[in-house]
């Protein structure tokens, strides 16, 4: 795999970036101070995205695009389209992407069952990316358990960040992501431990089924020793 990505993340692409989660990421890292371009199957859509962020929060650099011109256009990317579309969407762009951080934010849920946890054969969603991209993209598993209604409102969230990947490089500069969209992020292990992630989403819609819970997340006990 190569080591060719730059060490810190100026601008960044959210594929789906017209969605709850996509747009709540979008929402925080642009006030955070990153360039974002949204990306959607179609310009148009993704544009009205951005121009909507634009009318609450005229001074952030935003703007919206097709999926693949955004990936061409971004230092890392963020996938945040529904599990039946993950692998079209990341043979559109997976042109785009080598040499780059692909932040896979894909649970493989199944409707109707949900709540249920359906894992791939493969072993999870950021496993499937990672086999069909191949060794010079390098891909991060975070942003599972995080609920996109909290994402899109101003108020702390207290929900961690499992982030998975083979690179700690990567994951380190995915944990920066992470705070930057004001959550705390833990070094999780390498991709493989990705479906821990994945499955704990269907066990927390599971929970907020049963206790009503408006976007139950995680927090890691314990503190952490440099």
């Amino acid at each position: 795999m190569t080591d060719k990505i730059e060490p810190q993340t100026n601008i960044i692409a959210i594929l789906g970036g017209t969605g709850a989660l996509g747009g709540g990421l979008a929402r925080r890292w642009s006030r955070a101070g990153y360039k974002i371009i949204i990306g959607s199957r179609t310009a148009a859509k993704a544009e009205t995205a951005a121009s909507e962020l634009l009318n609450e929060f005229p001074d952030l650099n935003v703007k919206g695009t097709d999926n693949l011109s955004a990936a061409q256009g971004a230092d890392l990317v963020v996938l945040t389209v529904p599990f039946a579309h993950q692998i079209s969407t990341l043979e559109t762009v997976q042109p785009a992407l080598t040499d780059k951080i692909l932040i896979d934010v894909t649970v493989p849920l199944k409707p109707p069952k949900v709540g249920t946890v359906q894992l791939p054969e493969q072993g999870s969603a950021a496993l499937m990316a990672q086999s069909l991209l191949g060794e010079n993209v390098q891909v991060v598993s975070a942003f599972q358990n995080v609920s996109a209604q909290h994402l899109n409102e101003d108020h702390a969230i207290a929900c961690d960040v499992l982030v998975t990947g083979d690179k700690k490089a990567a994951r380190d500069e995915v944990i920066t992501l992470v705070e930057a969209a004001g959550l705390k992020g833990w070094h999780a292990g390498p991709l493989a431990n990705s479906a821990a992630a994945e499955a704990m989403t269907s066990v927390l819609i599971s929970i907020n089924r049963h206790h009503k819970i408006a976007g139950a997340g995680i927090i890691i006990s314990g503190e952490a020793k440099s």
